[in-house]
């Protein structure tokens, strides 16, 4: 049998509609044609490679600590000293709701930051990151973003024990509430993914957006209520406001971790809307561009 691949290059065999024609010399030819248009998710390829989907994950742990002297303690790190800094220079400038301390007001809101800054930064470089992976072997390329954003669940974990450290130390009790809270981490995680997805796909073709993360983590950074309460925002703003899905995550988080944070829920019904959107939006377009991902990363 002899195979023919089509048009599209590389790329083209990551999605391919197969047809068996004879030659004039009577053997079979096998055609690889790619799709043409938008491609419907394919839930059942997904499932079939789950096994790599956690064989990435592992590695990017693994890789991002290696031969560092402090190792998973850098998880700490992070926000341990963004919280200082806040507690320093902002803490006396706001006004916290409640009688709770600034450090934990501070350090409750960078819990979900950190992880949806670290998952997106991650998810947008990786394909970048993988470029010989994409270009040599056939697999769902779905699963790299995936893997990027699953491995940011670790430092999260760890920071997370500190938390309830600085609750015990400042006789913070938490309520029923915090049932809520892998709910509002699979928010998290899949606000991370969406972004992720399109900018992954964007970086693929348009190196330019590379560079472009970190200062859109930076100006979402001062978006989101990290240093100061959600409760500024007042009326119908809420909803406005809300349209930032980290904004009504973290207002959420401070609410199940906290107690005594109005949970705001117009703000996050609309961080869920927005979060929705992004998803479904990033998910399609992540499909349209991987038929020719292998040929331009």
């Amino acid at each position: 049998m002899k195979v023919a691949i089509v048009a599209g290059g590389a790329g083209a065999l990551e999605d391919v509609v197969n047809t068996i024609e004879t030659e004039v010399e009577g053997e079979p030819l096998l055609r690889l044609r790619p799709r043409r248009g938008w491609q419907a998710i394919n839930a059942t390829e997904l499932w079939h490679y789950r096994d790599l989907l956690w064989f990435l994950a592992a590695r990017d742990i693994r890789v991002r600590y290696k031969q560092t002297v402090l190792g998973v303690l850098w998880a700490l790190l992070q926000p341990v000293a963004a919280m200082v800094i806040f507690t320093l220079f902002v803490g006396k400038l706001v006004k916290v709701p409640g009688d709770i301390p600034y450090p934990v007001f501070a350090y409750c809101a960078l819990l979900p930051w950190q992880l949806f800054s670290q998952s997106l930064t991650q998810a947008s470089n990786s394909l970048i990151e993988n470029e010989r992976l994409v270009t040599k072997v056939y697999f769902p390329r779905l699963l790299i973003p995936f893997a990027a954003v699953l491995s940011g669940l670790v430092d999260f974990a760890i920071s997370s024990v500190l938390f309830f450290v600085m609750l015990w130390y400042y006789h913070i009790g938490v309520g029923p509430a915090m049932l809520l809270l892998p709910v509002l981490v699979v928010m998290v995680v899949i606000t991370a993914l969406s972004v992720g997805l399109w900018l992954s796909a964007l970086n693929a073709h348009y190196r330019d957006f590379r560079y472009a993360v970190p200062f859109l983590i930076q100006v979402w950074f001062f978006a989101s209520p990290v240093v100061y309460p959600a409760s500024l925002v007042e009326g119908q703003w809420q909803v406005v406001y809300g349209m930032n899905p980290m904004a009504g995550a973290i207002q959420a988080f401070r609410w199940a971790l906290l107690g005594n944070v109005e949970p705001m829920w117009t703000m996050l019904a609309a961080s869920g809307a927005t979060v929705f959107v992004l998803f479904v939006g990033g998910m399609f377009y992540f499909r349209r561009m991987e038929r020719t991902m292998a040929d331009w990363v």
